[in-house]
């Protein structure tokens, strides 16, 4: 997903599709909570004005995260949108509202705007439908409790006004 000056203005009149399958597994020493991450497929067209060339791509894959609640891994697929522009000429004047990026050795590289982007949409949390994990369920003055345990469980200050309707 590397291409020169020259290379992409001979696809100005043709057209430029991508779809390529791309490996991101640098991610995992980036950003230590992904535990696993699956080879990216990216899918897009270019578009050609006479000064930039605008990507738009669709980033599809799937990394193992770890559950906030239980520590277990959680696979977690993702499908990102994104739009790259790029100046091929640097005399060209855009507006400061545009994300436009500098060609860096007369080149265009994909590559780490897509895992930039992997990166930003990553969540903060994710959660296991799983109830057992590595984490402990209950702790000193604490315990993990289900939402449906909750909701029956009457606060133990509140246990005598519970018998005040039986009369």
């Amino acid at each position: 997903m590397k291409w020169s000056i020259q290379q992409l203005l001979s696809y100005k009149h043709n057209g430029l599709h991508i779809d390529e399958s791309v490996d991101v597994s640098e991610l995992q020493k980036r950003d230590r909570e992904i535990r696993q991450i699956s080879p990216v497929h990216v899918t897009g067209e270019a578009a050609f004005t006479s000064n930039a060339v605008t990507f738009e791509l669709r980033i599809e894959g799937e990394m193992t995260l770890p559950c906030a609640r239980t520590l277990n891994d959680v696979k977690y697929p993702f499908s990102i949108e994104a739009n790259e522009i790029f100046k091929l000429e640097e005399w060209a004047d855009f507006e400061e509202t545009e994300d436009v990026h500098e060609l860096e050795d007369n080149t265009v590289d994909l590559l780490p705007y897509v895992k930039e982007r992997i990166l930003l949409e990553k969540p903060m949390q994710v959660f296991s439908g799983k109830e057992d994990g590595p984490a402990p369920a209950q702790g000193k003055d604490w315990e993990l409790v289900s939402e449906e345990e909750q909701q029956k469980k009457v606060d133990p200050r509140l246990k005598k006004l519970e018998k005040f309707f039986d009369k």
